[in-house]
């Protein structure tokens, strides 16, 4: 998650964007902290949890798509969090034991238990960068090393671009991002958006304080539409992505009346 200071050691009593992830998805590695800021932004956003699963569903679905439909057998994921189920490594090599993952956070506590846990895998690379820093991961020895640049590459912003306040331009990440892919690679993105405004304020001033500004904002589905311009959107569009592509079995209509996370898939064409 973006931060642009990140210390030696974590701080327990300050929340952490990626901590919190992990306590809304049952995971184990959190603190008091992170699991009261939850606690009371599920009081007032009771969706926060279900959204969370539905984006690492989302996740599992098209890292399964690109790999298994697509032939992409490079990744790589921005603000990626802490490991939990289905991780995009995970998914990817059931199609193909090849495919290779990167891994970009610079959250302490994910770089101490990522990197350990990825160390195992000799298709998977974590390095600690900030996810605004396109030019410094691409030009990190491990990135260069490991992917090749003249294929195809799937560059995952997955419930990571609320984090980008507006004066770091997250459309324009993106863009530099796309900038630096081949024609034919994809770019996966969603991020939380809400027709109401004062919800937006709510959550945002809320995670601002909390987080101490490791944060951007709650946007609107417009924005995430402008993050897609430059790119050639896959069926079905742009959905809530509990949506996108999901079986029947697992389809429903989203009833969260206060926010959702909304994107898709697109291709990179030039």
């Amino acid at each position: 998650m973006p931060n642009r200071a990140t210390p030696d050691v974590f701080d327990i009593s300050t929340p952490s964007v990626a901590r919190m992830y992990d306590y809304l998805l049952d995971g184990k590695d959190h603190f008091p902290s992170d699991r009261a800021a939850c606690e009371t932004l599920l009081r007032r956003v009771p969706s926060m949890k279900k959204l969370a699963f539905d984006s690492r569903a989302f996740v599992r679905r098209v890292v399964h798509a690109l790999a298994a439909q697509y032939g992409i057998r490079q990744f790589i994921e921005y603000g990626s969090g802490l490991p939990t189920r289905g991780n995009v490594h995970e998914v990817a090599q059931r199609v193909d034991p090849h495919c290779r993952v990167v891994y970009v956070d610079n959250d302490p506590l994910v770089r101490s238990v990522g990197a350990a846990l990825l160390q195992r895998n000799a298709n998977t690379v974590f390095i600690e960068a900030d996810m605004r820093d396109t030019k410094g991961i691409f030009e990190h020895p491990k990135v260069e090393s490991f992917l090749n640049r003249e294929e195809p590459v799937a560059a995952l912003f997955v419930s990571v671009l609320h984090c980008i306040p507006d004066e770091d331009d997250p459309k324009a990440l993106v863009r530099r991002v796309a900038d630096c892919l081949v024609p034919g690679s994809f770019m996966a993105i969603c991020q939380l958006v809400s027709n109401s405004p004062g919800l937006r304020a709510s959550v945002s001033d809320f995670m601002q304080e909390q987080t101490r500004e490791r944060w951007g904002r709650v946007r609107e589905r417009r924005d995430v539409e402008g993050y897609f311009e430059h790119l050639q959107v896959e069926e079905p569009g742009l959905v809530e992505v509990s949506q996108w592509r999901a079986a029947d079995r697992e389809r429903r209509a989203w009833t969260a009346v206060e926010w959702e996370e909304y994107g898709g898939l697109g291709k990179t064409t030039r």
